[in-house]
């Protein structure tokens, strides 16, 4: 028997897949579920709660395979390749649940605000199983990056039927080269130094 949380996330998931997120109740879920509805409130008290643990368990899934040591012939590029292949391959069975709430969240604002720390969360959590800070602004930036790769790709990954998910890849793939270029783009301006600007001297504050 699955654990009540379990079976809320999956009755959740179902109803969202056949009706979107908007029509569908807690009263829906707790019904679906066979759970009283304040077993329910105590468990998930909303739709937001329901949405996040349902990203929690993804996470948890895709961290789960994480290896312990990292190989030093991988790449971080390579490293964030695996993790988000992993991603894809434990949301695949919940493509229409996913449909479904990503159009929810682009109908209501207030949804994807709420939404917006447990997205951030997530994005971190790939970065970090791939070896990448996710922390300060570099990581902030980072995490914004992985979020509008992970957009971009939302289209192809809804219509790849094929067994090894390789459109998913070649896109994912695609996108990681470019992302890349850029980042080193990027932090070969942030330490090239301004050369109108001296060095600091040994009495500057600086120094």
């Amino acid at each position: 028997m699955k654990p009540a949380n379990e079976a809320v996330l999956d009755a959740f998931l179902g109803l969202v897949a056949d009706k979107g997120v908007a029509a569908v109740t807690l009263r829906d879920v707790a019904q679906t579920a066979g759970l009283g509805f304040a077993d329910l409130y105590r468990l998930y008290p909303d739709k937001v709660a329901l949405v996040a643990a349902f990203m929690a368990r993804v996470d948890a899934e895709v961290l789960a395979g994480t290896p312990g040591q990292s190989d030093p012939e991988e790449t971080a590029r390579d490293r964030l390749f695996d993790t988000m292949m992993r991603r894809y391959d434990a949301l695949r069975p919940h493509k229409a649940a996913l449909r479904a709430i990503r159009l929810g969240v682009q109908r209501d604002p207030m949804l994807a605000l709420a939404l917006a720390p447990a997205l951030r969360r997530s994005m971190a959590a790939m970065l970090e199983a791939a070896g990448v800070p996710s922390d300060g602004l570099a990581g902030a930036l980072r995490q914004n990056g992985l979020l509008a790769l992970h957009y971009a790709l939302a289209r192809v990954f809804d219509q790849d039927d094929t067994g090894d998910l390789s459109k998913t890849m070649a896109a994912l793939d695609g996108r990681l080269k470019t992302a890349e270029k850029w980042a080193q783009l990027f932090d070969k301006y942030v330490k090239t130094p301004d050369p109108k600007r001296p060095p600091p001297g040994p009495e500057s504050p600086a120094a």
